[in-house]
């Protein structure tokens, strides 16, 4: 049987109402040197599909999956137990199946779970409101700074240097269209952090403060005294948590001051997946609520007085004029909020901070024994579950040679600073619950072997 939807009548008929001779004609638009002639080159013909499927399983083998070996990749994407109760609950053909929820009188399961998850971030970073996700991270930090704009009437926004160069990139790219200034120098390995340089760059120009908390180097600032500096010159504090988690162990942003907390929410409920789908989190003071990018759902009552749920505010451009909208956010990512919230239900708030202290333990072994490893050092004075290590030599090859031995050893900040040579010998080591005391006797074994 051929999966073919129409057959070569249809293809004349509809050909015929639309005035072409042939497919070929669709096409005259494109270039004639831009056009296939033949097959492509190195690429097989049609084939069975065990042949296929043989073929493809061939190559997923090359791949060196997390849970193989020992891993300690974090810098933004980290590798936590998602329990399988969560895979269950998002397969359920209600929520599989579910589009955007239009029509809330038949939507009523996914609008009550996304009114959950945005209850869920709004405790997790101690503030008021959340919405109801974004696509990433990095996209929501963006998000963040031109809401800043729209709230202060200023242009200049102060990042961190402590923010994820990722992030840093998203909003460079993006500040292009809309003419922000964007204030950023790369991190140097030092145990401080940039606090007082932030404080120093605050001005009466300057719509937000942009800071990583922890950072990209593992480390934990005090955002008080940048929130308070920021109000004086009435800026805005955003606040950027790329490990969720770590907020079962340490103060939210919100109680500190931040007016936006904004995050990427992969570590709970959501694999690593190669880079994605992952899920933004957003959230905010409730007097910047109407600025805020996204949907909002809310909780009502129905005709007869019973509890229901609806899109309460939606200030994107899908659902009003595209001059009012705060964001052209034409989506979330619904069944990446779904699994967050299934995980973080299962886990509750004592087991969130369970977790928390167990990522915070075995970060803890993992660093005392590397410590002890001579050409190298620990650069952090404080951390969560993640840390920089700093090596007398460039990190980029001894990772590359401990991959190949097997062992999954951190990012290098040569790969993600490429241009900073002064960030060359840096490594981010990253212990979650998934990694065991052998794990991470292997990496340090493996670490006194290569810088012996």
């Amino acid at each position: 049987m051929r999966y073919l939807p129409l057959t070569n009548d249809d293809r004349q008929s509809m050909l015929a109402t639309i005035g072409a001779e042939s497919v070929d004609e669709l096409f005259v638009d494109v270039p004639k040197e831009a056009q296939l002639t033949g097959p492509i080159h190195d690429l097989p013909m049609h084939a069975g599909e065990m042949a296929v499927e043989a073929q493809m399983k061939a190559l997923a083998k090359k791949n060196q999956a997390a849970g193989d070996v020992p891993f300690f990749l974090g810098a933004g994407a980290y590798r936590h137990h998602v329990p399988a109760s969560v895979d269950h609950i998002i397969q359920r053909g209600e929520f599989l199946t579910a589009y955007t929820p239009y029509q809330p009188e038949i939507a009523q399961g996914t609008l009550q779970t996304l009114f959950e998850f945005q209850t869920q971030v709004a405790r997790l970073f101690g503030v008021d409101v959340a919405n109801a996700s974004m696509y990433d991270g990095s996209t929501a930090c963006w998000e963040a700074i031109v809401m800043a704009r729209r709230i202060t009437k200023r242009g200049k926004a102060v990042l961190s240097s402590g923010l994820h160069p990722h992030y840093v990139s998203v909003a460079k790219t993006m500040a292009r269209f809309t003419k922000d200034q964007l204030i950023y120098s790369a991190p140097v390995l030092d145990a401080a952090g940039d606090s007082a340089d932030l404080l120093d760059q605050i001005d009466d120009d300057t719509s937000c403060v942009v800071v990583q908390y922890p950072d990209i180097l593992g480390r934990i600032a005090d955002l008080s005294q940048i929130a308070e500096k920021a109000h004086q010159h009435k800026a805005l504090l955003v606040a950027v948590v790329t490990e969720p988690v770590a907020l079962g162990a340490i103060k939210s942003p919100g109680e500190m001051g931040a007016d936006i907390v904004v995050g990427e929410g992969q570590s709970l409920g959501v694999g690593l997946q190669f880079g994605g789908p992952y899920v933004g989190l957003f959230g905010c003071k409730q007097k910047y609520v109407r600025q805020m990018p996204g949907r909002l759902c809310g909780e009502t009552v129905d005709a007869e007085g019973k509890r229901g749920f609806v899109l309460t505010l939606s200030t994107r451009e899908q659902h009003i004029r595209r001059e009012k909208a705060t964001s052209n956010i034409c989506t979330n990512s619904g069944l990446c909020a779904l699994a967050f919230t299934a995980h973080m239900t299962l886990l509750g708030e004592k087991g969130l901070r369970e977790l928390a202290l167990l990522n915070h333990k075995k970060a803890i072994v993992a660093a005392d024994r590397l410590s002890k490893i001579p050409g190298l050092k620990i650069l952090n004075d404080n951390f969560f579950n993640e840390f920089t290590l700093v090596l007398d030599d460039d990190s980029r090859p001894i990772v590359r040679k401990l991959a190949d031995q097997g062992i999954l050893a951190g990012v290098s900040l040569g790969r993600i600073y490429p241009e900073e040579s002064s960030l060359a010998h840096g490594l981010v080591v990253a212990v979650t619950e998934t990694v065991s005391d052998a794990d991470i006797e292997a990496l340090a074994s493996a670490l006194e072997g290569e810088l012996a």
